[in-house]
């Protein structure tokens, strides 16, 4: 600095100073960022009170040596159930009389008020086999709940309280605006501590979880655990834009990875439990299946999407309205469907008893058919009550035959029992074999299954199936697509590469 005199020495250090002023706000800003937004104390203190624990206790029976009634999760747990297994030096089977009574276990889980009046939501697998149902609100108030409906297959249920005054309340935002990475605020009573609050980011959406038909969950790192089910998802709106339902995690606490039914989801089914105690969906009577490349092929149909119509119920919708077997349902009441699992959700969604168009590509072209919509737990009904009636069908000599790694027979009454086949498989040919290093091992294909069609004809006997797959190699077909029904009746496509 020698020559440079103070004041100059100032004005040198005043854009340095600046740009690490600047410097230091940026990291600032990054560490704050790193934190989350400012607004969730704003957003949990306007709606903790809405959010509340759900306690269940039932009467089971004891078997000896009972554990103590602790909520899943709590500390010590473990410990106890060993000491209590092993406090008589490993003998079973000695009880008491009280060790038999029948004993209390409690559970714990959260939801949420949706309605002053004590509308409370919660999942379906918090309060199920519950003898008894308490809510416990955030200033210690508890309430005996009345279970208004339930729904297994979105797994949410509704109870009624009775409070002395008007209960704070949160409202549902909309699932469907939310965006990949978008903060959200899940709160709950993870491990029985009570209110929780924890905040993340959306990682996905619509995710299938294989839990159901109607899977169509948002994906959080939130962090959601044990005793979380049933609560809500928050935007940054203080809006229950999800209900947090389930978790993956091999040591039973949050990995980051946590599921929620989306807000668009659950209100219909909501509104129906408050209105009727129960869901009336939609049902057109079909059993269908994804539209893999190789099945896209063979129909010639170019994208893969849309929903393969594997089997039709006899007594559903789709069979008056003239869908079979081997149509793809590409459009429901004028909504695409991209792909197989879109079909559930959009036909559950539609009102019953409303005439749908129904669009379909049938050997590569587009039909147009009106399908009157019944009620799915109609549907339910009749197949638990339909009855088993013999077939009748006279013996037939059986005829063993081998192509493409099957070795195959005529179905008959002694393959029948043999392999328990349904009576409503009523003709086809039974596969009896498989050659381990074939196609049609890759393809699950067992003994048992019953090869119905091939590329969409019937085949009745072993030979039929060889000259179909003859014809179809001589067309230059790649591949045969089999419509095989299993032991139990049910039936799928499998693309079987003829090369």
């Amino acid at each position: 600095m020698a020559g440079l005199s103070f004041e100059r020495i100032r004005q040198l250090r005043r854009p340095l100073a600046a740009a690490a002023l600047a410097a230091a706000l940026v990291a600032g800003d990054a560490r704050a960022a790193s934190r989350g937004p400012d607004g969730i104390a704003d957003i949990t203190e306007k709606v903790m009170d809405a959010v509340v624990n759900i306690s269940t206790s039932q009467n089971v029976e004891a078997h000896g040596n009972a554990v103590p009634n602790l909520p899943p999760g709590a500390p010590f747990e473990e410990f106890f159930e060993e000491f209590f297994k092993n406090r008589r030096g490993g003998q079973q089977g000695e009880t008491t009389p009280r060790e038999r009574a029948p004993r209390r276990v409690n559970s714990l889980g959260s939801g949420f008020v949706i309605d002053p009046s004590g509308i409370v939501v919660t999942n379906n697998h918090v309060i199920a086999d519950a003898d008894e149902v308490t809510v416990i609100f955030n200033d210690g108030t508890r309430l005996k709940a009345e279970v208004l409906g339930r729904d297994q297959k979105i797994d949410l249920a509704v109870l009624k309280v009775k409070p002395d005054k008007p209960l704070k309340a949160v409202s549902f935002g909309d699932s469907d605006k939310l965006r990949i990475g978008e903060w959200v605020v899940a709160i709950g009573n993870p491990f029985s501590l009570g209110g929780t609050v924890t905040a993340g980011i959306v990682s996905a959406r619509n995710r299938d979880i294989n839990s159901g038909p109607y899977d169509n969950y948002i994906q959080t790192d939130a962090a959601i655990n044990r005793g979380n089910s049933g609560g809500p998802l928050f935007n940054l709106d203080g809006e229950v834009v999800g209900i947090n339902t389930a978790i993956i995690s091999p040591s039973g606490g949050s990995i980051g990875i946590g599921f929620s039914v989306p807000s668009k989801t659950a209100v219909a089914v909501i509104d129906q439990l408050r209105q009727f105690g129960e869901t009336r969906r939609g049902w057109i009577g079909v059993r269908i299946q994804q539209v893999t490349d190789d099945i896209a092929e063979n129909l010639n149909i170019k994208p893969a999407r849309g929903a393969l119509v594997a089997g039709v119920d006899d007594k559903g919708p789709a069979k008056p309205a003239g869908i079979e077997p081997g149509d793809v349902i590409v459009r429901f009441d004028g909504k695409d469907i991209k792909e197989m699992r879109d079909l559930p959700r959009v036909v559950a969604d539609t009102p019953v008893g409303k005439d749908v168009d129904v669009v379909v590509l049938r050997k590569g072209k587009e039909e147009k058919k009106t399908v009157k919509l019944g009620r799915l737990e109609d549907g339910e009904k009749q197949a638990a009550l339909s009855t088993k009636k013999g077939s009748g069908a006279p013996e037939e000599k059986s005829v063993v035959q081998s192509t493409l790694g099957l070795a195959l027979a005529n179905l008959n009454d002694d393959l029948r029992k043999r392999y328990k086949i349904k009576d409503t498989v009523k003709a086809g040919v039974v596969i009896t074999g498989i050659d381990s290093k074939s196609a049609a091992a890759e393809k699950r294909l067992a003994a048992g299954d019953v090869i119905v069609e091939i590329s969409q004809e019937a085949v009745e006997t072993a030979p039929d199936v060889q000259k179909r797959i003859d014809q179809l190699k001589k067309d230059g077909r790649k591949s045969a697509l089999l419509l095989v029904a299993g032991a139990d009746g049910d039936l799928r496509f499998v693309a079987l590469s003829l090369q």
